[in-house]
């Protein structure tokens, strides 16, 4: 098993079997995460019953929450790509942690925004230096420094090593967003799905906020490969096999 893992990993590290796979795949992920987000929404924002304290401003967990897990789960990705593609030199790798950077940032800016319309009403402000606040707002300026670092150099080695160096670097952020309501006394809400025990959230609740989730990995995956497969026609538009692609 861990052999064909191997020549599995090998075969989707070539451009021209990469380019491929992704143009069969992006359909499947596009069209699974419209439907499967159409449902979510429709369970939580219609079927799931009105909060006994928020009444139906909580709804907008549905927005928020599965946008700050994703851009958790992208930064990740994308620190991981880099690492691959540093340690290994694998230039589709740096391609992956290259599309990986706006998506991230697209949905932190999302959380962000999410948040701070849900918290108006809540806690009387738009904005408070909480620590969770804080730091999900540094992983924004890290995507964007990530993005600014890679568009400063114009040889794309050089970009690719330096930003991967960043993207590693900052991954250390990650478990802090994700444990800072737990280390420091914040304002944001703890913790009612990952934390010990049953999560303090209803079932009717609770269901169309994991489908989202789902969903929105799947878009996620929909745009992913839509923009690798643009990175890696910029990075390969001299290669033979790229003029077979036009042709077909």
């Amino acid at each position: 098993m861990w052999k064909a893992f191997v020549r599995w990993f090998h075969r989707m590290a070539s451009p021209p079997h990469f380019y491929a796979a992704a143009t069969r795949w992006t359909p499947w992920f596009f069209w699974s995460a419209l439907i499967v987000i159409a449902i979510c929404a429709y369970g939580g924002l219609v079927l799931a019953p009105a909060d006994y304290q928020q009444g139906d401003g909580f709804r907008i967990i549905y927005a928020h929450v599965p946008s700050a897990w994703m851009s958790l789960f992208i930064y990740v990705n994308m620190a991981i790509a880099a690492a691959i593609g540093l340690i290994w030199r694998i230039k589709l790798a740096h391609a992956v942690a290259a599309s990986c950077a706006p998506i991230g940032a697209s949905f932190t800016f999302l959380a962000l925004a999410t948040g701070s319309i849900w918290g108006k009403p809540m806690w009387g402000t738009w904005w408070v230096w909480d620590a969770r606040l804080t730091s999900e707002l540094i992983l924004l300026f890290l995507y964007i420094g990530y993005m600014a670092l890679r568009s400063a150099m114009e040889e794309p080695s050089r970009a690719d090593r330096a930003s991967a160096v960043l993207a590693i670097v900052g991954v250390v952020n990650v478990p802090i967003i994700h444990y800072s309501v737990v280390w420091w006394n914040t304002l944001h809400q703890g913790p009612t799905v990952s934390k010990i025990g049953e999560p303090s959230i209803t079932w009717e609740m609770l269901w169309p906020m994991l489908g989202m989730m789902v969903g929105f990995m799947l878009f996620f995956g929909a745009i992913l490969l839509t923009r690798v497969r643009a990175e890696v026609l910029a990075r390969e538009r001299n290669a033979k096999w790229i003029e077979e692609v036009a042709v077909s």
